[in-house]
């Protein structure tokens, strides 16, 4: 996998992040580092574990599924992608819970913005890709993404949130066509 893709990919998996991120730094009274370390760190730590999960789930079931590996990767991608721009589209949701970097809201959410990171960990194994420097990537573009969110969050407000997620969702559907035309077409 090239820089550029791999860096769109992590950058597209990060958005989700990145909104809840913004609407973190909304509902925070004080931003402090404390709130970004634990955000930033949870988040960055789940999406990098999750395409790993996903992946070592993908290798078990690889001899299936080679000769039709590149339809399944495209498919995620866009069902993932189209599914990011569905929900950006929804009306947005702003949690009242006090502290969002805290327990079991902070789980939560960790858990939600890196689902489809496990999809790509599953699609990346079927492609015979190796997921460690992704993994590595995917964490520490969603890290910094989600501290970068949290700052604007608290200065700007969640007037781009939903754009953010709608460019994530059209970045995925676009590597997806990438990984689709590559088979086909090379």
């Amino acid at each position: 996998m090239d820089w550029l893709t791999l860096v769109g990919l992590a950058l597209a998996l990060a958005m989700d992040a990145f909104a809840v991120a913004l609407g973190t730094g909304v509902i925070l009274q004080k931003l402090t580092g404390r709130h970004l370390f634990r955000l930033g760190f949870h988040f960055g730590l789940f999406q990098a574990l999750m395409p790993v999960a996903g992946w070592l789930a993908g290798r078990s079931v690889l001899h299936w599924v080679e000769s039709w590996d590149h339809w399944i990767a495209f498919v995620l991608l866009a069902f993932i992608g189209a599914r990011m721009i569905h929900e950006a589209l929804q009306k947005d949701d702003t949690s009242s819970a006090k502290d969002p970097t805290r327990g079991l809201t902070m789980v939560m959410l960790s858990i939600a913005t890196s689902i489809d990171a496990l999809a790509v960990g599953f699609s990346l194994s079927i492609l015979g890709i190796s997921i460690w420097l992704p993994a590595l990537v995917i964490g520490l573009v969603a890290g910094i993404m989600t501290v970068i969110g949290m700052m604007i969050g608290d200065r700007v407000g969640l007037a781009w949130g939903s754009r953010v997620e709608i460019l994530g969702g059209l970045v995925l559907i676009g590597i997806g066509l990438k990984i689709l035309g590559e088979h086909l077409l090379g």
